[in-house]
């Protein structure tokens, strides 16, 4: 599936709606980039920081989890950092591209439900995501959200590349 870039001049019903085509566009492009590497490059690293485009997908599905339902929501996730294993990103043998890929889609259409359902001015849920500080409202998660989605878009750019996948812009 390909979004088209959310260009600053389509109308919107709302800011709401900005960020969600954004989201939906970055979750999509990074989707993309990994389903046109060769299945090898799935699980293998070609940055000395060791992660993987599969890593990747696992990782930002959590992003969305810790910052949407952990954090704004306040709901209690078992394992909110389970994208991580030894302080790195992890998959297990079992994680495939399509289960992440669907995890990550599925969680995107949560995010989407949240967001749409908020006033971008209410603040968080006070919880464990936020670390003692007072929490943010929804408006500023989903500025970090939208910026965490850019700049690993950008990393797996270069990955893409480097693996002879294709080129971003």
């Amino acid at each position: 599936m390909t979004i088209e870039f959310p260009a600053p001049t389509t109308p919107a019903a709302g800011q709401a709606e900005v960020f969600v085509r954004y989201l939906d566009y970055f979750r999509e492009t990074v989707l993309a980039r990994v389903a046109a590497l060769p299945p090898a490059e799935l699980h293998r690293s070609r940055l000395p920081s060791g992660w993987t485009p599969l890593e990747l997908i696992k990782h930002l599905r959590y992003v969305e989890l810790r910052w949407i339902e952990w954090g704004f929501e306040g709901r209690p996730v078992p394992e909110p950092w389970g994208d991580r294993q030894d302080d790195r990103w992890h998959v297990t043998p079992d994680e495939t591209a399509a289960t992440l890929t669907a995890s990550l889609r599925s969680q995107g259409i949560r995010t989407t439900e949240v967001v749409l359902g908020s006033s971008l001015a209410a603040t968080g849920a006070p919880g464990p995501r936020w670390e003692g500080a007072e929490p943010a409202t929804l408006e500023r998660v989903l500025f970090h959200l939208l910026q965490e989605y850019a700049r690993h878009a950008g990393h797996l750019d270069v990955v893409a590349e480097l693996a002879g996948g294709p080129v971003g812009e």
